[in-house]
């Protein structure tokens, strides 16, 4: 058996050697090394697989979702909802635009932002949500846009840990995560679904007026060089990461199914078990792209389980460990630890596996035998 890895970077780049390294000496060989043609190809396929008028690249998944917010002109002191249960970055973004961050619990079952607790936050401060689609499960986006329409809100979301995945609306129609809200943004962190081999990010949207704003805004504010019509920023997608995930993105669906079938046979070992709550999917198998494979440890030794886990050689991860309700930078007079029960139970369960393309059959074998074996 070949050594687990959280995330197989190596195995899956030897399978696509050839073509990364042609993409690669191409921008190598024209030189053009920022905003070249090859950013401009992946931005073009990009709009295709996701059936979006824009995709905007620019350096980074965080940089993505503040050049959002800017975009949209929020002033400071307007509250911004999002969710205690995730990655820093979101809330760290509304922070730095002098936004006022409005963190409220998720639901048990998918790990996304609640519902109820949205209707519960908002305030006439309260300018926009951010929903963050976490570990690759499809957020409750029907229920968060009519909420958005009723009070006149933005909707942006949060798409660094699901790009691929399809929402499906009541009615049966489905539509790619990231297209559905105002703008959203994505990152291609190496260890993402759709990876580069750097930083990447990039911001979606079908509003032509915003489009025009934020392709200023991640060029210092140009749109004719030296010539500054808005506040912008340095955050480009470099040439060579753009080649890297041009190369990928034909991939990314089997690449997510890859996933899934990782996914199913991880749940399918652990049915029904006491101690082991699985990623539940919402709607059909495609809402979800298992960025993470996320179980809830219930009445059981989860930090004695992680150990044991990294004792036999297989990495495993809790995400998150601490909610951002109770992280130094974001203390809040405002927060209750009763306004959190959910989160504050997510953080003390939660217990991510390895999870990536190349998954093999053997490994998932001793994995969850592993897993079976601490909690039998």
């Amino acid at each position: 058996m070949k050594k687990i890895q959280m995330v197989d970077l190596k195995g899956q780049y030897e399978a696509i050697k050839e073509e990364v390294n042609a993409g690669i000496q191409s921008v190598l060989d024209t030189t053009s090394y920022i905003n070249g043609p090859a950013v401009h190809a992946f931005q073009k396929n990009l709009e295709t697989y996701l059936d979006v008028k824009h995709v905007i690249p620019c350096a980074n998944g965080t940089d993505a979702l503040q050049i959002a917010m800017m975009g949209l002109d929020l002033q400071p002191g307007d509250e911004v909802i999002t969710a205690d249960f995730t990655f820093a970055a979101t809330v760290e973004v509304i922070a730095l635009l002098r936004l006022t961050p409005v963190l409220v619990d998720v639901e048990l079952d998918t790990f996304n932002i609640s519902i109820d607790a949205i209707k519960k936050a908002i305030t006439p401060k309260t300018k926009a949500i951010v929903p963050v689609h976490l570990f690759g499960q499809a957020a409750n986006m029907d229920a968060i846009m009519t909420i958005a329409r009723e009070h006149d809100l933005f909707v942006i979301e949060d798409n660094a840990q699901a790009i691929g995945a399809n929402y499906q609306y009541p009615h049966g129609m489905k539509q790619k995560v990231g297209t559905i809200g105002h703008v959203a943004s994505t990152s291609f962190f190496p260890s993402k679904n759709l990876g580069c081999y750097g930083d990447g990010g990039a911001i979606f949207t079908n509003d032509d007026g915003l489009a025009h704003k934020l392709r200023g805004i991640v060029n210092h504010g140009m749109y004719v060089r030296y010539h500054h019509d808005v506040v912008g920023v340095n955050s480009r997608l470099d040439s060579i990461q753009a080649a890297v995930l041009d190369t990928k993105l034909p991939k990314l669906d089997q690449y997510n199914q890859a996933r899934l079938a990782a996914a199913e046979a991880y749940s399918s070992a652990f049915a029904n078990h006491p101690n082991i709550v699985t990623p539940k999917i919402v709607g059909d198998k495609d809402s979800h792209v298992f960025h993470q494979y996320t179980l809830r440890i219930v009445d059981a030794d989860r930090d004695g389980l992680m150990q044991h886990l990294l004792d036999k050689g297989i990495p495993c991860a809790i995400y998150y460990p601490i909610p951002l309700h109770a992280q130094k930078a974001y203390l809040d007079d405002r927060y209750k630890e009763e306004d959190f029960p959910v989160t504050n139970q997510l953080a003390k369960e939660v217990l991510s596996l390895p999870m990536h393309t190349e998954l093999e059959a053997d490994q998932i074998e001793f994995i969850t035998s592993s897993v079976l074996e601490f909690l039998k």
